[in-house]
């Protein structure tokens, strides 16, 4: 998952290498990893130059929660709430 240091950095490196295209975000805001579609290979984790990527159990539980809401409001079809 993506942490709030990825916030205003949004570096994409980490989508280019994602083989599930589970990665996604507002430009210049933050990414989000679904946690429904990531296969946990870590290839993103290398390519992210300011090591916002850790594991969901790693994460702090707010982190966990906005990573959750940007992912259901997708899939509703709703803009995300930031």
């Amino acid at each position: 998952m993506l942490t709030p240091k990825c916030a205003g950095v949004c570096d994409t490196a980490c989508i280019d290498v994602c083989p599930c295209d589970c990665i996604a975000g507002p430009p210049g805001v933050q990414m989000f990893i679904d946690p429904d579609d990531c296969i946990d290979c870590g290839a993103c984790v290398a390519e992210c130059p300011v090591d916002a990527i850790v594991h969901e159990s790693d994460a702090d539980p707010i982190d966990v929660a906005q990573n959750a809401r940007f992912f259901a409001d997708r899939h509703r079809g709703d803009e995300p709430d930031l």
